[in-house]
């Protein structure tokens, strides 16, 4: 027989039995669907996390009262003490010149009015100081920066990020209007460069202020505050960040015996900690992928298994004129390949689908993950294979005179 025409056969085979080979192929599609959109949407992530977490400015790292992420200890992070605004303004004054730091605190749902113009409330309130547009790598296109004096006077001054601006001013100049928000009035001093959304966040509709102004708004009591402190320079870093712990020992009153009630993270640590969490995730897909593929693969057997007895006549009369063993070996393995590989290029195709859907909605790029596509066809024909040659052996094994007497 030739090649083509065993092909042939097999495709017809396939597609006689519509139901059968409907519901196997689906199960190896959900096999390869739960790792593909996994991989699919985690590598979307990689590909934006080095934009998406690279919140802080160059040779930057971040002091805070709680970890970036975590999934445990969560109560014992929590009955830390605050970092108050008196202990931050002292940790800022001991720096002194040897690093740039920046205190901020924030509050999100707000709205901000301008006459008859309103955003959604879900803007950005950030009550920081001088140092904060640098901190977050913002960029100040008009007007001016929050100044010292703002700072230590509570000025109600406040800078714009471009899409508040573009809700509120949209055919106007925004600079030295009065916005309102939470009933309290700011002058708009300066409007911030777009950033762009990254990583399911928008760091552009937000609202800059005073952090003194701030908290004298919202209160100090159960207010914690972040620090992020810039180095001079990348060679620096790690003197400033072993200074800065120090520092911030001593401002806490913290014995030498004592751990430190605070955390300490960089960019680094936080594309590190995702990378960790991504790889825990992505073995819990291999798993459960592996799982559903085995089950698919006896799924592929045992259909196999029926079709070879229902087509046990059928192989007695083609052994009859002349068909060779390795011609019913090969349709019958042809066939559960076609069935697995059918299988495969649809769960990469609805993973992909799916894992970019998610990434979209997360702001975060959209990738083919060719590799993991490619390694998931593979396994799927090695499937078929495996799967597939012992009914294909016992098919072309069938002695074609009790093949012809079968009923």
């Amino acid at each position: 027989m030739l090649i083509a025409e065993i092909f042939r056969l097999a495709f017809a085979s396939l597609t006689a039995n519509k139901l059968r080979s409907s519901l196997t192929v689906l199960g190896i599609a959900v096999g390869v669907f739960s790792v593909i959109g996994v991989m699919t949407l985690i590598n979307g992530m990689r590909g934006s996390i080095e934009s998406g977490l690279n919140v802080l400015g160059a040779n930057s790292f971040q002091i805070n009262k709680f970890p970036p992420i975590s999934f445990n200890d969560w109560n014992r992070f929590r009955n830390r003490r605050d970092v108050t605004y008196a202990v931050a303004n002292r940790f800022k004054d001991l720096m002194g010149d040897s690093a740039k730091v920046n205190l901020q605190i924030g509050r999100g749902g707000m709205t901000v009015v301008v006459r008859d113009r309103k955003t959604n409330p879900n803007v950005r309130l950030v009550g920081t100081d001088e140092n904060y547009v640098t901190a977050f790598n913002y960029d100040v296109v008009a007007g001016r920066n929050l100044g010292a004096d703002d700072v230590e006077y509570g000025r109600p001054v406040c800078l714009l990020g471009s899409d508040v601006i573009q809700r509120i001013f949209p055919d106007e100049e925004a600079l030295g209007k009065m916005v309102r928000i939470n009933g309290q009035n700011y002058t708009v001093v300066g409007l911030l460069a777009p950033k762009g959304t990254s990583f399911g966040g928008n760091p552009d509709n937000l609202v800059v202020t005073p952090i003194s102004r701030f908290l004298a708004v919202y209160g100090r009591a159960y207010r914690s505050i972040s620090m992020n402190v810039q180095a001079p320079s990348q060679a620096e870093m790690a003197a400033t960040q072993e200074k800065a712990v120090g520092m911030m020992r001593l401002v806490r009153g913290l014995h030498p015996e004592d751990g430190n009630d605070f955390e300490v993270f960089s960019n680094e640590s936080l594309i590190e900690a995702f990378n960790k969490i991504a790889d825990v995730v992505a073995a819990g897909a291999l798993i459960i992928s592996a799982i559903a593929l085995l089950a698919s693969g006896v799924g592929v057997m045992n259909i196999m298994l029926v079709s070879v007895t229902e087509r046990t006549k059928e192989i007695g009369i083609r052994k009859s004129i002349g068909a060779k063993k390795k011609s019913i070996m090969l349709q019958f393995l042809a066939e559960a390949v076609a069935l697995s590989l059918i299988g495969g290029v649809a769960g990469v195709a609805v993973g992909v689908g799916g894992g970019n859907t998610a990434a979209y909605f997360m702001n975060t790029a959209i990738t083919f993950p060719w590799l993991w596509a490619g390694i998931g066809l593979f396994v799927c024909g090695g499937i078929g294979v495996v799967f597939g040659l012992y009914p294909a052996w016992k098919a072309a094994s069938l002695d074609p005179i009790e093949a012809l007497r079968y009923e």
